[in-house]
């Protein structure tokens, strides 16, 4: 005679690997977003953090003299509610998506009037501005990051951050 099973260990059982099943794969890649005021204008930053692992960044995983999106899955996007000027170039109200343009002594960040790309699809010929920026070292970050190091007044720098590469933008409010 087989030994039976209670009926409420049964369920419970059928319930625990159900759940399993339709929990969410949790992507290695999170979902960062970071906003700040300056004067009467906000900037928000949404994008996807890739993780280092002990990869080797730029350079190789990304190559220099290539354009590259830094983020994972859904492009990085960038949203100003007032125009602002960039690196001292203007550039209107609203969301688009953000490039770069790695090198190993210079940077060019390109911002994109298509908001809604993925990171491997560059959208040509809908950029809004390019700018040209020097790099410099910082502390390792494993996972990329985007920051606000400086804000006064109506003026801020706008940090990407992943691996020991800082990547800085000025942005200002007129």
């Amino acid at each position: 005679m087989r030994p039976s099973i209670p009926l409420f260990l049964l369920a419970g059982l059928v319930a625990t690997v159900g759940a399993q099943q339709d929990a969410p794969k949790i992507k290695p890649s999170q979902h960062g977003t970071v906003s700040q005021r300056v004067a009467d204008t906000t900037i928000t930053v949404e994008y996807n953090r890739p993780v280092a692992r002990g990869r080797e960044l730029f350079g190789r995983l990304v190559p220099y003299g290539r354009i590259w999106c830094p983020c994972a899955d859904d492009a990085t996007t960038v949203e100003f509610s007032t125009q602002v000027t960039v690196e001292g170039k203007d550039l209107p109200a609203g969301r688009y998506s953000l490039w770069t343009e790695p090198e190993h002594d210079r940077w060019t960040v390109i911002v994109n009037k298509s908001a809604n790309a993925w990171h491997t699809r560059y959208p040509e010929g809908q950029d809004a501005l390019r700018v040209q920026v020097t790099p410099r070292s910082g502390s390792h970050m494993e996972t990329l990051a985007f920051y606000f190091p400086v804000v006064d007044g109506r003026k801020a720098e706008l940090a990407l951050h992943w691996g020991t590469v800082v990547v800085p933008l000025r942005i200002e409010v007129p």
